[in-house]
């Protein structure tokens, strides 16, 4: 995936040279300073001189917040707006159309040998202004005397108002303030704009700011501004995070997440209901039990309130952790050995993690800087224990889990959508990544520029109606390789054959960021890959590509074979059951893979299925996995992942015949 940030060694040459950018320059120092500065690193800069800030804290602050974007004037996840993401949630309350937008009948346990459990709709509703994090803009107000939609809509004055925050929160601790003062006593002002209710979450959002400073940053905004952190090494005077009087979180022992991040232990309950009814999670003992696979990330389409209280309902369904916007921080609900009833597919479920993130898919509202990054530490930390690769095979989205059979393809869910991002994730799990490919080695990565890569999608807020202009990882496929083709076609969705549509939530013709696709064919500066069983377009200029290219393995059928189906679990023949077991059968989905065709292999997997349905484990073969003799690929097949018999396909390294 392309990497938008600097390297280590450039960062530093360039910081060298920038330095002075960052300091803190008067406001009365010459004539440009009569007018309101216009260049972002300047309104830092003055920002920090006007309420005595060091520019390095107020620069790290902000970075940890949003990037120093302004994500087109929209909200955070947490109703946050600018740079400096100051919160605004009685305003994001009141906007239209602010809601459940995951439409879909999935039964997130997607299991056929139990009765569907398809959960009431989700709450209609915005962040609530309960505590002050969620409503910073107004004392910004008051002490800059600008208006919120001032605040939330000009950079220059939501920096001004983030470090008319910073400064406050300094003065009230008692601690120094000024421009010039030394950015190590500035860790308990700091830790209060994370917004943070506990002073592990507090001093996990500071600490994460001060690698920041340490390690410098520069990059070039959504909005075309190039802004510099240049490195400084500090020592943070953490002593001063105790006058916040926060609470300490009790972490017992069990907690699995990693010591730099805030993680807490609240748990999903595991109740019986009487008539064998039970939830809302299975037992299990993986990985000694079964191999994890996946770490599936979802976003939770609800504020963190009514996150935490639909997983602790025993009657609702379950994940394993949940992650807040405003700081980060992380709640454990489940043990990663038991299964979590999230992803809508039995056998994706039993091999899976799965993380709800705050937040809304189809909204264009963003996600902070301090989750991703604490999601990437805690997916990082779990993929190194379990033995899970970090790639797109193995870290997927929920709009990547396919259907169980053809009759569930339609109603499985699409988050985190087309505005999570990708490539910055991947970066931050420090992934590794395979660049030796050419055209000629017939795999193709989707590596769009996430900031100017802006589809024209619909439907974000009211149906049909264009959403914000914004980045995001998703490429348009199109039916030919001109921008006026029909989107390509997902029968799944559309049995009549139709085009699939630009609305945010139809996945049917898009591919995301980090897959990888067998290539089909090229013309001019449009580039086609085997998709659902057709050529697939999308735009991928030299001068501005949308892809790179790389090596694997491709599966295609067998000589002989026409055709083959398509699976959306990997499960083991009916053999292989033992008596008691209800066969769970290999139905195949809508789709079929032709002669001739290509598709980029993830994995080859065995045939499994974990067996629970009840909740003592007391139902025959219950608590155990059911493998036979059939083997699996998965592969790319559509936006979502999927399966072949793998007696049904020869397993070929991808530059064998590519197209040219």
């Amino acid at each position: 995936m392309h990497h938008p940030t600097l390297s280590t060694g450039w960062r530093a040459l360039l910081a060298a040279t920038v330095v002075a950018a960052a300091t803190t320059v008067p406001l009365s120092s010459g004539p440009a300073a009569a007018a309101p500065a216009t260049d972002r690193q300047q309104q830092y800069a003055a920002a920090a001189t006007e309420y005595g800030v060091p520019a390095v804290v107020l620069l790290g602050v902000s970075f940890l917040e949003s990037r120093w974007d302004t994500n087109a004037g929209t909200p955070s996840t947490s109703g946050g707006y600018g740079p400096m993401h100051l919160t605004d949630a009685r305003h994001v309350a009141a906007l239209p159309g602010r809601g459940h937008h995951d439409a879909g009948a999935e039964d997130p346990r997607g299991d056929d040998s139990r009765s569907a459990r398809v959960p009431a709709p989700r709450p209609v509703e915005a962040p609530a202004p309960s505590t002050a994090a969620l409503q910073t803009v107004d004392s910004a107000a008051a002490l800059t005397g600008a208006t919120p939609e001032a605040l939330r809509t000009d950079a220059g004055l939501n920096i001004r108002g983030g470090a008319a925050l910073l400064s406050a929160y300094q003065r009230d601790l008692g601690a120094p303030v000024g421009a010039d003062t030394d950015p190590a006593a500035w860790y308990g002002a700091v830790a209060r704009y994370s917004g943070a209710d506990s002073a592990d979450a507090a001093a996990a959002f500071a600490d994460e700011v001060f690698t920041t400073i340490g390690a410098g940053e520069a990059r070039v905004t959504d909005d075309g501004q190039r802004v510099t952190l240049p490195a400084r090494v500090v020592r943070p005077e953490r002593s001063w995070l105790d006058r916040l009087g926060l609470r300490r979180l009790a972490r017992p022992d069990g907690v699995e997440c990693p010591r730099t991040i805030s993680c807490e232990w609240i748990p999903a309950p595991y109740e019986a209901f009487g008539d064998g009814d039970y939830g809302n999670h299975d037992l299990s003992d993986r990985p000694a039990r079964q191999k994890i696979e996946y770490i599936v990330i979802h976003d939770t389409e609800a504020s963190w309130a009514t996150t935490l209280q639909l997983v602790q309902d025993p009657t609702y369904v379950s994940w394993h952790y949940s992650l807040r916007s405003v700081d980060g921080h992380i709640a454990q609900h489940v043990k990663t050995k038991d299964v979590g009833w999230h992803a809508g597919n039995w056998y994706v479920n039993a091999k899976s993690i799965g993380l709800e993130h705050e937040g809304f898919a189809a909204q264009g509202t963003w996600y902070t800087e301090a989750m991703y990054r604490t999601s990437a530490k805690l997916v990082r930390h779990l993929a190194l224990r379990l033995g899970i690769p970090l790639d797109r095979q193995h870290i997927i989205g929920h709009d990547n889990v396919p259907g169980t059979i053809a009759s569930t393809v339609r109603g499985m869910h699409w988050d985190p959508g087309p505005y999570w991002d990708w490539t910055h994730y991947f970066d931050l799990l420090h992934a590794p990544r395979l660049d030796t490919g050419t055209p000629a080695t017939g795999l193709v990565r989707i590596d769009p520029d996430y900031t100017t890569n802006q589809p024209a999608f619909t439907g974000c807020v009211t149906v049909g109606v264009p959403c914000a202009p914004r980045g995001s990882s998703a490429v348009v496929l199109r039916s030919a390789p001109a921008a006026d083709a029909p989107l390509v076609n997902d029968i799944a969705l559309r049995p009549d054959g139709s085009p699939n549509t630009m609305a945010v939530s139809d996945h049917g013709a898009r591919a995301s960021a980090g897959q990888t696709y067998a290539l089909a064919g090229r013309q001019g500066d449009w580039t086609a890959i085997w998709y659902l069983g057709q050529r697939a377009w999308f735009h991928n200029p030299a001068s501005a590509p949308t892809a790179s290219w790389t090596v694997g393995v491709v599966a295609t059928p067998k000589p002989g074979k026409a055709t083959i189906p398509v699976y959306g679990r990997a499960y083991p023949e009916q053999s292989a059951y033992p008596d008691g077991v209800p066969y769970q059968a290999i139905s195949p989905l809508q789709y079929t893979l032709a002669a001739g065709q290509r598709y980029s292999v993830g994995a080859v997997l065995a045939g499994e299925y974990y067996r629970a349905s009840t909740f003592d484990g007391s139902s025959p073969g219950d608590w155990t996995v059911i493998r036979g003799k059939n083997r699996y690929a998965q592969i790319q097949f559509g936006h979502r992942i999927m399966y072949v018999d793998l007696a049904d396909v020869q397993l070929l390294p991808s530059p064998v015949g590519a197209p040219r």
